[in-house]
């Protein structure tokens, strides 16, 4: 079967799967219902993501039972089944963070030590080639990616948009990866567009933190695997991922000097303080695509074209995001609500 129909497949499917799944959750009333810390106004079923952890781990392993998708990748990528089984259960009943964290280390330790740890990294005109100390390195990375998708599907549409961008944009600029990993991404950019059909503003369904860990996880599996081919490579997927990775980092870091726990919810990244500006989803999820397409992608091209300047692209790429979002508001209180 061609990737073409492979990915037209994995979209319909996901497509399909989604409608089954808001119709199973509006019967349960696995419901997100808003309150002080939302940015949607009506309660929405939630849990959608299943459908894309369900066909990413079908056209996975029929990939690895055909000999396509090297057996390393194959099982690291199976860890994200326990990262998307803990987001189900804390969909339906909230878990404690202690849980929640254990479960993510659990899963990104199997997946560094299937991957090798980290891939070699060009650092200017040289090549570094981590130890030991690279599994807990590619370990906490890993931890941090899953938990950053959570953080950041917080609005319509703005999730499965980025994790689609990084995967499809990732594909095109990791030509001399294995092309079992280069297509397993682009199925996972096909899933994430069947689920956008569902979850364009105004969303009919959420992921649900069954879909958003399970995407970061995935994405930074596929990262990884892909990034083992070019020194580069690494630098490459972190500039297309820079939008998520300086929000969501601005934010904690800035949250965390005033003294808040990481693991409370809260209002306070870019993109939400932007939502409440602009007073919807829309604008803001096409913002950060477009942040994504004119800024990320020509400095991600650009990278892995010129290995010596990667890691100067890197900081050109996101230096200034970090002083964008941090213009936004990102890690600031939102303001009070005025009285009515």
């Amino acid at each position: 079967m061609s990737l073409t129909v492979t990915c037209a497949l994995a979209c319909l499917g996901t497509a399909l799967i989604t409608g089954w799944a808001r119709r199973r959750a509006i019967r349960h009333a696995i419901l997100d219902i808003p309150n002080e810390r939302s940015s949607h106004r009506t309660a929405t079923p939630r849990g959608g993501g299943i459908a894309i952890v369900l066909v990413m781990t079908i056209v996975a392993s029929l990939a690895w039972a055909h000999g396509v998708l090297p057996a390393p990748v194959w099982l690291a990528l199976l860890g994200g089944l326990l990262v998307a089984a803990t987001g189900y259960a804390d969909d339906r009943r909230p878990l404690r963070p202690a849980v929640r964290l254990a479960a993510h280390f659990g899963a990104a330790a199997w997946a560094a030590y299937w991957l090798g740890g980290l891939p070699p990294l060009q650092i200017g005109a040289h090549v570094a080639v981590p130890g030991a100390g690279g599994y807990v390195l590619l370990m906490l990375a890993i931890v941090w990616t899953l938990n950053l998708f959570n953080f950041m599907d917080g609005i319509d549409g703005l999730a499965a948009s980025e994790a689609l961008f990084v995967a499809a944009l990732g594909a095109l600029l990791s030509v001399a990866a294995n092309p079992g990993t280069l297509a397993l991404a682009w199925v996972l950019a096909a899933a994430c567009l069947g689920f956008l059909w569902w979850n364009w503003p105004t969303a009919r369904i959420f992921l649900g933190d069954v879909g958003s860990g399970y995407l970061g996880y995935t994405v930074a599996v596929l990262a990884v695997s892909a990034a083992r081919a070019t020194p580069q490579g690494a630098w490459v997927w972190l500039i297309l991922g820079g939008a998520f990775f300086v929000d969501a980092t601005v934010t904690l870091v800035r949250r965390l000097l005033r003294g808040e726990r990481p693991y409370e919810a809260h209002r306070s990244h870019a993109y939400q303080h932007l939502v409440r500006r602009c007073g919807s989803h829309a604008p803001v999820t096409l913002l950060y695509l477009g942040i994504n397409v004119l800024w990320l992608a020509p400095l991600a091209w650009l990278a892995s074209e010129h290995p010596a300047r990667s890691l100067e692209l890197l900081a050109l790429a996101l230096v200034p995001l970090a002083l964008a979002a941090i213009a936004c508001g990102a890690g600031t209180p939102e303001p009070p609500t005025p009285p009515p």
